[in-house]
């Protein structure tokens, strides 16, 4: 039978380094969440100037016999909550790490045409007539939003430190 012994000083450093951990955990969880929360207003405020502006010069002539009477906005709110924490993953929260703006920049446009890449190509290969004049704009639209976005945001964080 073994008897209990308290802990030896090593196994309480241990303790209190894990303690210390777990207490700066929240920390960096906040910085998430305001990154998150900040990215969400820059880019839907952006997007939806673009969006009021083209859906009636550009997507109804386009594509509109494709297009729903009203948008699903439930499947449009999924859409903008898993994109923005993309970016954030992605380009926002490394960006804070960068001195410079031109790697934040690039990292965002990058993420952004590739994430308009993804729908826009799809439906190029999968869609009778949609028309390549959409993908283009959609992804030069991306690929700049997402960018700006990413500046936006990082430059506002930092300015919060």
């Amino acid at each position: 039978m073994h008897k209990f012994q308290p802990p030896s000083s090593s196994a309480a450093s241990v303790a209190s380094s894990a303690s210390a951990a777990s207490s700066a955990a929240p920390a960096g969880i906040g910085l998430y969440l305001r990154a998150y929360a900040v990215t969400f207003v820059v880019f839907m405020g952006i997007d939806a100037i673009w969006l009021t502006q083209m859906a009636s010069r550009l997507y109804q002539p386009t594509i509109g016999h494709l297009l729903a009477p009203e948008p699903d906005l439930v499947a449009a709110l999924v859409f903008y909550l898993l994109y923005i924490l993309g970016m954030v993953v992605f380009s926002v929260r490394p960006a804070q790490h960068d001195a410079s703006l031109k790697a934040p920049a690039g990292r965002g446009a990058l993420f952004g045409l590739v994430a308009y890449a993804t729908y826009d190509l799809t439906n190029q290969a999968t869609l009778q007539n949609w028309p390549w004049m959409v993908t283009f704009i959609d992804l030069a639209w991306g690929t700049f939003l997402t960018g700006t976005a990413t500046l936006a945001a990082k430059a506002f964080l930092q300015r919060g430190r």
